[in-house]
């Protein structure tokens, strides 16, 4: 399917690895021009060249900047022009007790998370609406509807991302814009593929086997039975991306695997 993508513009935040770095291959097998993100320069610079080495053709480049720190927001926000597609995917995550959560944690997850995607959506929405097209694809969790107990802090940024996201398409009547959701259901992204053969290797297990057993304590009824791979989330979102996804606004579709019990 050709989904119409060829010369359109795309920045993805925290696109280095995982499901951020799925999505812009997708978009640049399309023939999109991309922009990655990541917080390190040699890190982002290396994405890029993989990128370049997969596509030579292609039209990618890379923009450092650590979502914490909002001079570098500032920097980042400076150098975006001329967007036609905004992936809001950067995003933190960690195992922590509510009782061990310090006012600092809720705010730094809050910071990357949320206020990332506000400051981008509100620096680039504005000229898509002028020209009534583009898109606009949060990358949000099913944990933002089914807060994980040990994990509280990121399901409350995660809800916060689908409430965002859904008030910004009411701002886009009358137009080719849209502002979507993908919930993202349990996911073997970079990160939590270091965690779990961090686990794996401390109490001596198969790493195939740590997931297997982790997918039937944390999700038993999944549907999907295993992890989701990045590229399965990103297919959806560039979809979301296309022209061809007009009709779908303000939406929170779900990429989660079954995990869900909702309709």
């Amino acid at each position: 399917m050709n989904l119409k993508l060829e010369g359109k513009r795309a920045f993805i935040s925290g696109s280095t690895q995982g499901i951020g770095f799925a999505i812009a291959k997708q978009l640049l097998n399309e023939k999109a021009e991309v922009i990655i993100n990541g917080r390190h320069e040699e890190k982002t610079n290396a994405a890029v060249q993989k990128l370049k080495d997969e596509f030579p053709d292609a039209v990618v480049s890379g923009i450092v900047c650590d979502f914490e720190k909002k001079e570098e927001v500032t920097a980042l926000l400076n150098q975006l022009n001329a967007i036609d597609i905004l992936i809001n995917n950067v995003g933190i995550f960690e195992l922590k007790d509510f009782e061990n959560l310090e006012d600092e944690d809720w705010y730094r997850i809050f910071e990357v998370n949320v206020m990332s995607s506000i400051r981008l959506s509100k620096k680039l929405l504005p000229k898509m609406l002028e020209k009534k097209s583009g898109r606009i694809v949060f990358i949000s969790s099913e944990s933002g509807v089914n807060i994980p107990g040990n994990m509280i802090h990121y399901g409350m940024t995660k809800a916060a991302m689908m409430a965002v996201s859904n008030g910004l398409s009411k701002l886009t009547a009358g137009t080719e814009v849209t502002v979507n959701t993908i919930l993202g259901g349990p996911t073997y992204s970079d990160g939590v593929a270091s965690t779990i053969e961090h686990i794996a290797s401390l109490q001596n297990i198969d790493v195939e086997q740590m997931k297997s057993a982790i997918i039937q304590q944390t999700n038993p009824h999944s549907l999907l039975q295993r992890f989701i791979d990045p590229s399965e989330i990103a297919s959806l979102a560039v979809y979301l991306s296309s022209p061809l996804s007009a009709a779908t606004n303000g939406a929170s579709l779900r990429a989660d695997g079954g995990v869900l019990k909702t309709i």
